[in-house]
């Protein structure tokens, strides 16, 4: 029962909807086993096309469409100067190291280049990367790579226990 409407790089407001998630199903007993986010690194200029600073300067906002020309949603000044304000890189660095990390990125992504998934890669501790080869933005055409790879990642993994480690 989430409300308001989507906006472009509202990052904070999504960080708190997720805290208030998170804690509610812990209240209720829960066991908390995964979050799964997409599109969360840079990319501005593969959403919102070249000049994009001049042209929500000119117009006040940024109408994205997808390739068939149908409406998605809408860019305003202010949320961009929001998506630009949060350094996503930063906040990572304050991810627990108990905490594990599953980045899948497509080689052939258009919207954001895998060289940032590689940055992430770089500053998080705990943090698994797949760069699922020949894959665009959405995955087209390896929706069961995707899958197998989350599922394999969330997966129940068996504790370890020094009484199972070999005597020297």
């Amino acid at each position: 029962e989430s409300e308001g409407l989507f906006q472009y790089g509202n990052y904070r407001k999504e960080a708190d909807d997720l805290r208030s998630v998170v804690s509610y199903f812990s209240e209720q007993k829960y066991d908390i086993i995964a979050l799964v986010g997409h599109s969360k690194e840079e990319g501005i200029e593969g959403r919102l096309g070249k000049n994009f600073l001049q042209r929500i300067k000119k117009d006040g906002y940024i109408d994205v469409r997808n390739k068939k020309g149908k409406f998605e949603y809408r860019v305003t000044e202010e949320s961009l100067r929001d998506r630009l304000s949060t350094d996503t890189l930063l906040s990572s660095r304050s991810i627990s190291k108990g905490c594990r990390v599953l980045t899948v990125h497509g080689s052939e992504d258009e919207t954001v280049p895998a060289r940032d998934a590689l940055m992430f890669a770089a500053h998080i501790p705990n943090h698994d990367l797949h760069i699922v080869v020949g894959a665009n933005h959405r995955y087209t055409g390896h929706e069961q790579e995707l899958t197998s790879l989350a599922l394999d990642f969330i997966k129940p993994r068996p504790r370890k226990s020094s009484s199972l480690r070999p005597k020297l």
